[in-house]
């Protein structure tokens, strides 16, 4: 199944000499400028044979983040956007005419990515989710409208652990620790580019007070293919370490799904439509090309 998040950018020139300023103070703002030469339109399409359905944008991503850079590097626009948003998906700018660098992540976290440069993107608290990101130029030339159409691809691997059997009444909650992977993305390249540090607590009921036995953990590799370390430590519910696992060597693949399934606290315990004027249209490939499945 393939979700689809469509930008359209109406561009057009206002006055060939203005410079856009990046004002920082309203940057995290909605993004609604007056007299704006520029507006970007985000929706969401559901991809299935034969049929194309809408879907809203809050259906697929948390958190929009946009940036625009200068021919010389500066950030002149930045706009982050949340489903909370009452005009999540529309945003509207001014740019004089010129050539541009756009940089364009969507995610699930609970904070808004920081791009920094196109060659640098972090997360709040390095904690990743299922990302997707776009790194491109954008020209806006005259009076016409510009039209491009672009396309978000997910630029993370994901680890999914199964665990069998019934987890000891004392285990509050699960640390996961692991090493290999980036918690920063390069959007230049859509590859890690930080040897991340990333820590992942996750309780192991949920709010009905039902087990809890299957955990996702994101990470940008360094390259098509990477491996991970991972250390799981039980927790109690004061914070007392009952026992832990090192696993080493598990291997992770950009868009892909890394399962592993079993018992790891031994046996008998267990654990638990875009219109097409001129525009920008980016959409966003949310499927995952494949699972790597591994039991231990």
């Amino acid at each position: 199944m393939k979700k689809y998040i469509s930008i359209f950018i109406m561009a057009i020139l206002a006055t060939a000499c203005e410079k856009p300023i990046f004002d920082e103070e309203t940057a995290t703002k909605s993004g609604h400028e007056q007299n704006a030469n520029v507006t970007l339109r985000f929706s969401t399409y559901e991809q299935q044979p034969f049929t194309r359905a809408a879907e809203p944008l809050t259906e697929q991503t948390a958190r929009l983040s946009v940036a625009i850079f200068n021919s010389e590097g500066t950030k002149v626009k930045n706009v982050n956007q949340t489903r909370s948003d009452a005009d999540f998906g529309q945003v509207s700018m001014t740019l004089a005419e010129g050539t541009y660098r756009i940089v364009a992540i969507a995610h699930n976290g609970e904070g808004n990515a920081t791009i920094t440069n196109p060659e640098k993107v972090t997360f709040p608290n390095n904690k990743m989710t299922d990302t997707f990101s776009y790194c491109g130029t954008l020209a806006v030339l005259g009076s016409s409208p510009t039209e491009e159409d672009i396309e978000l691809h997910r630029v993370v691997a994901m680890l999914r652990l199964t665990l069998s059997g019934q987890l000891p009444d004392d285990i509050a909650r699960l640390k996961f620790y692991y090493t290999g992977g980036s918690s920063t993305l390069n959007p230049t390249t859509g590859y890690g580019c930080v040897n991340s540090k990333q820590t992942e607590y996750r309780y192991t009921t949920d709010e009905q007070d039902m087990p809890v036995t299957v955990y996702e953990l994101f990470t940008a590799p360094h390259e098509l293919n990477d491996v991970l370390k991972l250390t799981i430590t039980a927790l109690s519910a004061d914070g007392t370490t009952i026992s832990e696992q090192v696993m080493e060597n598990i291997p992770v693949t950009r868009n892909k799904i890394t399962t592993w399934t079993g018992n790891l606290f031994g046996s008998g315990t267990g654990t638990g439509g875009t219109t097409q004027q001129g525009g920008i249209g980016i959409t966003l490939d949310t499927e995952w090309d494949g699972t790597i499945t591994y039991t231990f």
